[in-house]
């Protein structure tokens, strides 16, 4: 008998209970769209949970030329802050699931 009248059954029942949560959240984060723009939303991306590029909009205002490292600066920060917003989800998807803790190999 464990602490707190647990066996190793029912620790075992709890982390495979566990493990399903939270292989299910990420295979729903992995399926989700996550978008972004930049420049007052002259150029948006949407990638989904794997950090994979889905779509790319960018208006045709923002194609100059005479400034092509502006349009490539608005694509990478837009790619950036989606970046961004998946981890963000993934770290609260997880740390909801694990109590805040950190577990190596988790995230």
């Amino acid at each position: 008998m464990l602490p707190g009248g647990k066996n190793m059954n029912d620790l075992m029942k709890q982390a495979r209970k566990m493990q399903e949560e939270m292989m299910k959240s990420q295979q729903e984060l992995e399926n989700k769209i996550f978008s972004a723009s930049s420049g007052g939303g002259m150029v948006t991306v949407e990638i989904n949970g794997k950090y994979e590029l889905k779509s790319i909009k960018i208006d045709p205002e923002a194609v100059d030329p005479e400034d092509v490292e502006m349009l490539e600066d608005l694509v990478i920060a837009a790619m950036m802050e989606a970046h961004s917003k998946v981890t963000e989800a993934n770290e609260e998807t997880m740390g909801r699931l694990t109590g805040g803790m950190k577990i190596p190999g988790l995230f």
